[in-house]
């Protein structure tokens, strides 16, 4: 979105670039109701664990220990603290926490591009990918008039946060540019309603920072100030210039911008480091555990919407070259290493603990969890690329996943559907990435899905998939 002209770049921030949810309602917007109904409506916040990459179903949660070893692999099925709920053997803090969770087994979320960027859009959109998904592969950027991810949906619907956004997404934007995954913008929702991303790193796990709130050198919060109260005058002046939408939606996005910066409230939300240090032994060391304690942390601030994007090791890693992929849950090559050996044990200590310590607190309940990823793994074990059976990987493979939910008016200690004997395509109870959409935003109270474009035109957000009321 173009600048106002005239709005210095040294002291001011690119609305495009700000990510900064919960400024209120697009122009001619209606608000929804946020009153509770008998089954949804309790969960204030949502935390949403994206495992990147494409997490395992057959592996993990959807075990198949009567299938031919061909398709179920070496690992065997635990018991766990929900009669009848069987985990991976390599989840076992996670086991002990599954009386708060439900399995949803029998997500169908076929692309016809079988790939990540379809797969992110889907299971973030709750929308089936458009033709350009095919036509451009990798090349498909995000479009202005993508459907909105499910989280910026959630931010355009609360009230304004008291001093954070509305939604906040870390420790990083997937995926590396110039292939940033669609899906996880607010697109035509808005810019306004936009994750604020946090970056996070391998290499100091307890810092955060938002890139595009970052001072110059030698501005310091009493020097802000002073030139918010120069913006403040000179907006003033030219208002009767600033009758347009975008010119609206750009001064919203600085006003909110330098309350952030000024804030010493953001900068406390956003510090890891103030928990005691036997929480944070809990979650563990990692990028990705101490993401999700800052995410309980926005919980406990307000927040919305908080997204965790897992973090990989990067191209070239040696967790990389083991898996063939970008060291994340893309296991193209030694499926079951990769897994046992590094991501189902930094997985497990981290999400159990989360659960653990939002059911200690009493936050589990106002608090709706969502564990997913952009597809599941292939059944059958062998993958060309890594040299077919010899290569010990998994493909991808988008009919069929595992949705992981807790928290939020959920009842925990059950699951729900099933996949076919191999875990290839869904049987009972055959849901949707759309489903599963409804079902967090039912969770949040939000049942109406009117949106209003430019001209004041009603559209709805997502006509397909109904809240999976069975859960509750």
């Amino acid at each position: 979105m173009p600048r106002p002209h005239g709005t210095s770049r040294r002291t001011f921030l690119v609305a495009s670039t700000l990510g900064l949810a919960g400024s209120g309602l697009a122009p001619g917007q209606r608000s929804a109701s946020g009153a509770e109904s008998a089954t949804g409506g309790r969960a204030r916040s949502t935390i949403l664990f994206f495992l990147c990459g494409g997490a395992s179903h057959i592996d993990m949660w959807d075990m198949k220990p009567d299938a031919p070893a061909e398709y179920r692999g070496p690992f065997a099925p635990i018991a766990t603290s929900a009669p009848g709920v069987r985990l991976c053997e390599h989840l076992p803090l996670l086991s002990q926490q599954a009386h708060h969770l439900a399995l949803i087994n029998s997500v169908g979320a076929t692309v016809n591009t079988n790939d990540h960027h379809a797969g992110y859009y889907y299971n973030l959109t709750g929308h089936v990918p458009d033709i350009t998904f095919r036509t451009l592969g990798n090349n498909r950027t995000p479009f202005p008039d993508d459907w909105p991810y499910m989280g910026s949906v959630v931010a355009s619907r609360r009230p304004r946060h008291e001093y954070l956004p509305n939604a906040i997404a870390l420790p990083h934007m997937p995926s590396r540019k110039p292939y940033t995954r669609p899906g996880q913008f607010a697109a035509r929702l808005g810019v306004e309603h936009d994750s604020l991303y946090l970056n996070g790193s391998r290499d100091n796990p307890l810092q955060f920072h938002a890139p595009s709130l970052s001072l110059q050198a030698g501005i310091d919060p009493p020097r802000l100030t002073s030139r918010r109260e120069l913006l403040t005058a000179l907006d003033e002046a030219r208002s009767s210039f600033d009758a347009t939408a975008a010119t609206q939606t750009w001064n919203r996005q600085t006003e909110r911008a330098l309350s952030l910066l000024a804030s010493s409230q953001t900068t406390a939300a956003f510090d890891v480091s103030q928990e005691p240090e036997a929480v944070r032994r809990r979650y563990g060391d990692s990028v990705n555990a101490m993401s999700l304690l800052l995410a309980r942390r926005l919980v406990e601030a307000g927040v919305p919407f908080i997204t965790v994007f897992w973090l990989g090791t990067g191209v070239g890693s040696p967790l990389a070259k083991k898996c063939r992929s970008a060291g994340s849950w893309d296991t193209h090559g030694n499926n079951f290493n990769c897994l046992k050996e590094s991501l189902l044990p930094e997985f497990d200590r981290g999400f159990s603990a989360l659960v653990e310590d939002l059911a200690d607190r009493g936050l589990l309940d106002e608090t709706m969890l969502l564990v997913t990823s952009e597809m599941g793994r292939k059944p059958k074990i062998g993958d060309p690329r890594s040299g077919g059976v010899s290569g010990a990987g998994r493909d991808h493979w988008t009919h069929c996943l595992t949705d992981v939910v807790a928290g939020g008016g959920i009842q925990g200690g059950r699951t729900f559907g099933a996949s076919d004997r191999f875990a290839e395509y869904p049987a009972d109870n055959p849901v949707t990435p759309a489903d599963v959409a409804k079902t967090v935003w039912h969770a949040m109270g939000i049942d109406d899905l009117i949106a209003y474009d430019a001209q004041n035109r009603p559209y709805q957000l997502l006509d397909e998939g109904e809240p999976i009321h069975d859960l509750f």
